[in-house]
């Protein structure tokens, strides 16, 4: 078990050179050096995460708060530093994600045949 965590540590350290991970970094570097867009991506990220426990916890959302969640949208999508960081994350993900049915081939093996 131990080369596994092993190859899972060096995995870690490839992704945080990686230049997908570089490019990400610097897209949340240069929101977050600006103080009204680190605003407006912090209250983004805060209604998200309210919005999905209310949901994960099935408590009714609100129509106020659809059309809060829905003018922060507009608000992001209009921020081209936001837009960008949105955009960087999305690739990581999909990178990870590639990563994951990589790993998960041998198990999707062994209950596919």
């Amino acid at each position: 078990m131990a080369t596994i965590l092993d190859s899972a540590k060096a995995l870690e350290q490839t992704i945080r050179e990686s230049a997908e991970f570089a490019h990400l970094k610097q897209q949340y570097d240069n929101v977050y050096a600006d103080e009204a867009t680190k605003k407006l991506f912090d209250d983004f990220r805060n209604l998200q995460f309210t919005l999905q426990t209310k949901q994960m916890q099935r408590e009714e959302i609100t129509q106020e708060e659809i059309i809060q969640a829905q003018e922060h949208v507009v608000a992001v999508q209009q921020n081209e530093k936001i837009s960008a960081l949105l955009e960087a994350e999305q690739q990581m993900s999909n990178v990870i994600q590639q990563i994951n049915q990589i790993v998960m081939k041998p198990l999707e093996e062994l209950y596919n045949d």
